[in-house]
């Protein structure tokens, strides 16, 4: 068995992580970090709860670190976790800057430990279906990806997403899942150009909308992949568009996870991740046809977590593919900044 401290129990940590911690067998939730423990012992009686975050990531019966605390404090925690030996999950973003990045890649390498980063959105549901329709070969050559991760929060609260500072703002918090869906459909794209603005009242020049072009141009064929994040959505526009040579494929909604978590139901159970909303596909110019979208399942993740843990099997998201993610965000942004197109320089 593999004891688990997991550090930060706001939404993250309490929503996504200690559920799917608890619903894979072979891992123990053995050890939560929060200032609040009655809050954590609502809900998991029978762990151990600690409002000192250091003392968690480096505490000698714990295998696997979960950190999942504040952006600003990913860097600080999993070097003292992994500086005590430990292997070590950090919710996105990997850090808030990539020079972090690649110092937490070089001391898990030089110590020997996993480090992962909790990039879940792999296996949403609209996500794999866009593999598969990607994969199938039946759009042809696909030129134009359109990814949106919208919300609609038109009011910005009070908390430390929202305020400015390191790692605040929608391009940290959404950013990381569609930059990590692009990469792994695409690859690394060759130039980058960007948008963001903080565009409700009171923003306080944090940023709650970005749009993004991956620039992809090898072999004398041109493709362009859009992503969009915002909070200012109260109707979405569909999440994925794959526009190809021989047809199309679009699906509207965001992967059901994530609400299923929100209400209780355990990972695993019956109609876990199952979406009965189709994509659409249209080919040539035939009729739109419905397509099933398959299910999606986070549980994925800290199964895989667990099986490297045993030798049984790869880290499911390497630290060397965050790192890669970190690259693109950091250039976007300095994008947005200089009001240009970038070359991107790979990590």
């Amino acid at each position: 068995m593999l004891n688990v401290a997991l550090i930060g129990f706001g939404y993250v940590g309490q929503t996504f992580h200690a559920p799917l911690i608890d619903s894979v067998e072979g891992l123990s939730l053995a050890l939560v970090a929060s200032s609040d423990a009655g809050k954590v012992r609502a809900r998991w009686p029978q762990v151990r709860v600690t409002a000192n975050y250091l003392a968690a990531a480096t505490d000698p019966a714990i295998d696997l670190v979960v950190i999942a605390s504040p952006n600003d404090s990913h860097y600080p925690l999993a070097c003292a976790a992994l500086l005590a030996g430990k292997h070590v999950v950090i919710d996105k973003p990997f850090t808030v800057a990539v020079d972090e990045a690649r110092d937490l890649v070089e001391l898990a390498e030089t110590r020997g430990r996993l480090l992962s980063v909790f990039h879940n959105r792999r296996w949403d549901g609209d996500f794999l279906g866009a593999r598969a329709a990607l994969r199938s070969g039946a759009l042809g050559d696909v030129r134009e990806c359109i990814s949106r991760f919208d919300r609609f929060a038109p009011v910005p609260r009070d908390r430390w997403r929202e305020r400015p500072g390191p790692g605040a703002g929608l391009w940290f918090d959404l950013g990381p899942h569609v930059v990590d869906q692009a990469l792994c459909l695409f690859g690394l794209p060759q130039t980058v150009m960007a948008d963001m603005a903080g565009l409700r009242d009171g923003a306080a020049g944090v940023v709650d909308w970005a749009q993004v072009v991956l620039g992809y141009d090898a072999g004398g064929v041109q493709r362009r992949v859009t992503l969009h994040v915002t909070r200012l959505a109260a109707w979405a526009a569909p999440r994925f568009e794959l526009h190809g040579t021989a047809g199309s494929w679009l699906s509207n909604g965001l992967d059901n996870q994530e609400d299923q978590l929100k209400a209780g139901m355990r990972p695993g159970a019956p109609g876990w991740g199952d979406d009965p909303r189709p994509a659409l596909q249209v080919l040539g110019t035939a009729m739109p046809a419905e397509v099933p979208r398959p299910p999606g399942d986070y549980r994925q993740y800290y199964l895989g977590i667990r099986d490297a843990l045993r030798g049984a099997g790869p880290n499911p998201v390497p630290a060397t593919e965050a790192l890669q993610v970190m690259a693109v965000m950091d250039c976007a942004m300095r994008s947005a900044s200089e009001g240009r197109t970038l070359r991107f320089a790979p990590a």
